[in-house]
């Protein structure tokens, strides 16, 4: 019991973002703000809330780098979707650029962040983790199936096969006090897609975005989006551990240099 709730503790800490961003979410929808539309005040509470992370150190500044990288990812996949019509923002914003409002991008960012707070919170270790260009052609194909999916076959269930097959080794390992748990790493893909999935329901129905069968009235997220979130956070995890093994192979390195240095002089 004592570890499950410090578990619990972990998670609350490491889904600070997404929670103000629901918070957000939910004041706007209630709260009238004259003169200023309702998607703006959303990006001005993201931005605020980026800096005091930033500023009370619950969030590092390589961290911080890695949710930038993910502001463009996400902003160019909504500026996609958003012009083939797969969902929309109906209110007025003057941070609109194509359809799509800026805080859009802080919702992927909210993701990462959830991720890489989680990885260093708990200590994440994976074990077996795929060679390099195996997990970056894996997430580069995951990625590129959400744009051409539109024109060309849909490879989703191709590519969660071909996933299954690349990390059936792989598992994560993280840390409750003193005692480590283990998990292979693709149940927690599923387990954080489900979870995101649940959240889009609640950030739908507060008006966050809209999908076409939504227009008329709310109505629940078809459960076949569980399958894009999850690939959606195997491309992020993916980002994540990359960047963290170049990390880590950059400070091996500079350890190396540092030594040969030593002996010289």
């Amino acid at each position: 019991m004592k570890n499950l709730l410090q578990f619990t503790y972990l998670q609350a800490l490491s889904c600070v973002f997404p929670v103000i961003i629901f918070a957000a979410l939910a004041l706007s929808k209630f709260i009238d703000i004259p003169f200023l539309p309702r998607y703006d005040f959303i990006l001005i509470i993201c931005v605020l809330a980026q800096i005091g992370m930033l500023v009370s150190k619950l969030e590092t500044f390589d961290e911080f780098k890695v949710i930038c990288l993910f502001h463009i990812i996400g902003l160019a996949l909504e500026l996609y979707k958003v012009h083939m019509g797969s969902w929309s923002y109906p209110e007025e914003a003057y941070s609109k650029i194509m359809g799509v409002p800026l805080y859009s991008g802080f919702m992927y960012a909210s993701v990462a962040s959830y991720i890489c707070q989680s990885w260093r919170r708990m200590k994440l270790q994976i074990i077996n983790w795929p060679k390099s260009i195996y997990a970056i052609l894996i997430s580069s194909l995951i990625y590129l199936n959400f744009f051409t999916h539109h024109y060309l076959y849909d490879a989703r269930w191709v590519l969660t096969v071909l996933l299954l097959v690349i990390f059936f080794r792989t598992a994560v390992t993280y840390q409750i006090f003193e005692q480590r748990y283990k998990m292979s790493l693709t149940l927690s893909f599923l387990l954080i897609g489900f979870f995101i999935w649940i959240a889009e329901n609640i950030t739908t129905f507060l008006g966050a975005w809209q999908y076409p069968n939504q227009e008329a009235a709310w109505s629940l997220v078809h459960i076949g989006k569980i399958s894009s979130w999850f690939l959606l956070v195997v491309i992020s995890v993916i980002i994540v551990a990359q960047l963290k093994r170049v990390k880590h192979e950059s400070n091996q390195t500079e350890i190396v240099k540092t030594g040969w240095l030593a002996r010289i002089y």
